[in-house]
């Protein structure tokens, strides 16, 4: 397969020139590791004491990760991406209240979020998280068959209810919708929720996504069995692949409470994973769709030969590459640029309702060996042929 994830000049083609610089500067800090936790910190205590650095934020790590504030904020940079093949997936990015305004908002959010969507070729998809839509501890308490009040029976009824006006939409208006995936122990019952939806929905074509974490050991063979009953009971499977946002917490959890850990015992099997839940959708395409989203070069790679080798079209609408807006710019437009489907996830929101995203993305950078310096080093070649 032609290596074309070198091609600076087309990854970085949207940047201007202080784009590029302030992108090397975020790099750089984001590159130490005990730097990141300090700044972590101060930011979670400035923000609490209601300090004014929401422009400081927004001016530096916000804009650099985020769309912006709104939708309507967002638009410059959906029609930029655009104009070089890349589509956006408009993201909410407020997660994990507690309370039931927060949800409520989430989900008008979200239906807003498509009727916008549904004008723009640019946008083929929308995405909620679960945990915007409920609580944790709810997801937790259902997914483990524990007893549950009225009051939290009434209030899962509450959940389901905004799982499937949301699906619903999406089918009623024929857009794709991306369910995240989050912490294992909530994990269960978001699973049979999307699967309910899948049912109900994907009876003649792919509208609803369910995400697998493939740093778990167990997501093939959920996978395997979801597709048996898909099979069985004649509904479509949407399905975004992805190595994971919360590995410390799982392990540190399973530690601490004394079970098997859910993830893959290192990086290799996590990657061997990630590829053979690749190839078992790939190799049953006329029923599962496939969004891989990837920042790794190598899954990327894999994925493109066996669109090769199986004779499928680069642009085939069941098969789609996703990238996070300010990470793996080298990957997402060299891609489109080749003519795959491609799309970049744009967060959005309040930039103080926004902040655990954007710490996630921090910590994730710093944690995941060879990205930080992969990106620098995509960066310091692009500032040479520029001569910045």
């Amino acid at each position: 397969m032609k290596r074309i994830f070198e091609n600076t000049s087309t990854a970085f083609a949207l940047k201007s020139d202080s784009e590029l610089e302030r992108a090397y500067f975020l790099f750089k800090m984001i590159a130490n590791e005990p730097l990141v936790r300090i700044g972590t910190a101060m930011t979670n205590f400035a923000l609490k004491a209601h300090l004014p650095v929401d422009g400081l934020i927004r001016a530096t790590v916000f804009d650099h990760f985020c769309g912006g504030v709104n939708e309507a904020d967002c638009m410059p940079v959906v029609d930029k991406m655009w104009d070089k093949g890349v589509c956006s997936v408009l993201d909410y990015s407020v997660e994990g209240k507690e309370d039931e305004d927060p949800f409520d908002h989430c989900l008008a959010k979200t239906l807003e979020i498509m009727d916008f969507v549904k004008q723009k070729e640019a946008m083929p998809f929308a995405v909620f998280k679960p945990t915007g839509y409920g609580r944790i501890a709810l997801f937790q308490k259902i997914g483990e068959g524990k007893t549950v009040s009225a009051k939290e029976q009434a209030e899962w009824g509450r959940v389901v209810k905004r799982f499937d006006t949301t699906s619903k939409k999406a089918h009623d208006l024929g857009v794709s919708l991306l369910i995240d995936a989050e912490e294992s122990w909530m994990q269960d019952a978001a699973d049979q929720l999307v699967e309910d939806m899948m049912r109900k929905y994907n009876k003649e074509e792919t509208i609803v996504f369910n995400t697998l974490q493939l740093y778990r050991w167990d997501r093939l063979d959920y996978l395997k069995k979801l597709h048996a009953r898909a099979k069985a009971e004649g509904f479509k499977i949407g399905i975004k692949v992805v190595r994971g946002a919360y590995m410390e917490k799982e392990n540190e959890r399973a530690e601490e409470k004394g079970y098997k850990s859910p993830i893959c015992k290192d990086k290799k099997t996590t990657d061997e994973n990630f590829n053979a839940c690749v190839k078992y959708i790939l190799d049953n395409l006329d029923t599962i769709s496939l969004f891989a989203g990837t920042h790794n070069e190598e899954s990327s790679y894999y994925l493109m030969e066996l669109l090769a080798e199986k004779g499928i079209a680069k642009n085939d609408k069941r098969v789609w590459f996703g990238q996070l807006l300010g990470m793996s710019d080298h990957i997402s437009f060299n891609l489109a640029a080749q003519g795959y489907n491609v799309a970049k996830y744009l967060p959005f929101g309040p930039v103080r309702d926004v902040m655990p995203y954007l710490i996630r993305r921090a910590e994730e950078n710093t944690s995941v060996a060879g990205q930080t310096s992969r990106e620098l080093a995509l960066l310091k070649k692009e500032r040479k042929r520029r001569k910045i």
